[in-house]
């Protein structure tokens, strides 16, 4: 928040300020503190509503609205961890078949679990 505040970066501080916000309305609305996994759980809901919002902001045609939301979801998605690749995400259940063994549709559950 200081170096955007240093560097005149008013989006981006406008973006922090209101993630901090979001974060302390709901420590004070559960009366809690929240750990890093809440934390996450709040910028994640902050990401699916802007791109909710850029979903509706492009079907009426507000392409303003459009750029700012999208600079939103940008500088999130920023705190959010990496995400993993396809060629990650398929080599680990290409890994979880072949140590449950599961040979149909029926050991499902198996690698679920």
């Amino acid at each position: 928040m200081k170096s955007a505040m240093r560097s005149a970066a008013k989006e981006r501080l406008g973006t922090i300020r209101m993630l901090m916000a979001a974060i302390k309305q709901r420590e004070v609305d559960e009366r809690i503190e929240l750990d890093d996994a809440q934390i996450l759980s709040v910028i994640d809901k902050m990401v699916k509503q802007r791109r909710e919002s850029i979903a509706q902001f492009e079907a009426g045609g507000r392409q303003d609205l459009v750029a700012r939301e999208s600079e939103e979801l940008k500088l999130l998605s920023d705190y959010l961890p990496a995400q993993l690749s396809d060629a990650e995400l398929d080599a680990l259940i290409s890994e979880a078949i072949a140590t449950t063994g599961a040979s149909s549709i029926k050991d499902m559950g198996k690698v679920m679990a």
